[in-house]
């Protein structure tokens, strides 16, 4: 059968820190109040997304990229990274602040976790007034002088902190110290990875009393502790095209204002293609083939499609591919 537009069906997490913002903004069909994460297109080990809509309805990633495999990875992507679906999507919802956090680089999470790195972007969807986030150092520091701050509980104050709007986007690095504060509803894209290494949790105890646990000693060869103004991404907004955010070795983000009918050439990606809604609403066409795609929603396009025609009064969509 001819590949076509997948969707995928969320895959919710609760954490302390989390809201209703899944819910209330992006009209997610959550059961809780403190919906922290919705995981929307996975191919992380337990975390498997399976297809929502169309004849492959009910089919995990895993199934379908063991069954297409360069048809939707794309030929390049498979030679590189063979079975595995290298990116990550989710939406993030920061009642609370996140754990002060890092991720290692590739080499490192390959020795001891045996997996991916984890290098990250941000995308604001929503902030509440004076919502921030941390991004790195103040300052470049030692190892040394970064421990004494840290057993002296004065993390906070060697941290940059950054305030927030909507559409604000950020680029975060293996190595770079990072955490998601209260108020924030934001996308993430990331390569696929789940080993985060906590260093600094508020001191706080879940409902039965207990802190979650720290990685002190594994992040201190993980941590980049130089200041860098590497961070902020700076983007054009121009309608009707892929205007670039980041490009990076794990994947490359681009912004689209779409007003009208946008039709986008992939012919020559040789990757498979994402959209994600993060504001208003679309709708994308291959063929005779019609999906929408709201805000909150996310759509893979197989590396076989060649060409979309995408719609919209007015919406702003992140096109992810490799």
């Amino acid at each position: 059968m001819n590949l076509y537009p997948l969707k995928f069906i969320p895959i919710y997490k609760e954490y302390l820190w989390g809201g209703n913002k899944l819910k209330e903004v992006l009209q997610k069909d959550v059961k809780t109040t403190t919906a922290s994460e919705s995981w929307e297109l996975s191919g992380v080990e337990g975390n498997v997304s399976v297809a929502s809509n169309g004849e492959l309805q009910g089919k995990t990633l895993q199934e379908l990229i063991d069954t297409y495999k360069e048809e939707l990875l794309g030929a390049s992507v498979y030679k590189r990274f063979g079975s595995k679906f290298p990116i990550l999507i989710k939406f993030i919802d920061a009642k609370l602040d996140l754990s002060v956090q890092l991720h290692p680089n590739d080499a490192l999470a390959k020795e001891r976790h045996n997996s991916f790195g984890k290098t990250e972007m941000w995308h604001v969807m929503q902030a509440d007034p004076g919502s921030k986030l941390i991004v790195g150092f103040k300052e470049t520091l030692t190892k040394e002088e970064y421990l004494e701050h840290l057993e002296n509980g004065q993390l906070l104050e060697i941290l940059n902190q950054e305030e927030v709007k909507a559409g604000d986007t950020y680029f975060i690095n293996t190595g770079k110290v990072h955490a998601i504060g209260a108020g924030i509803l934001l996308a993430e894209i990331q390569q696929t990875s789940d080993v985060t290494y906590r260093i600094y949790d508020y001191e706080r105890k879940d409902k039965d009393g207990n802190t979650r646990e720290l990685h002190t000693e594994l992040a201190v060869d993980a941590i980049d502790y130089q200041k860098k103004d590497d961070f902020k991404v700076n983007y054009g907004t121009e309608y009707n095209s892929s205007n670039n955010m980041v490009t990076c070795d794990y994947f490359i983000t681009n912004y689209l204002n779409v007003v009208g009918t946008f039709v986008k050439q992939l012919v020559n990606r040789d990757s498979f293609t994402i959209y994600i809604c993060v504001d208003g609403q679309a709708q994308i066409k291959v063929g005779e083939n019609i999906e929408k795609l709201a805000q909150g929603e996310t759509i893979l396009i197989p590396a076989t499609i060649n060409e979309i025609s995408i719609s919209a009064k007015d919406a702003k969509i992140l096109e992810v591919h490799l």
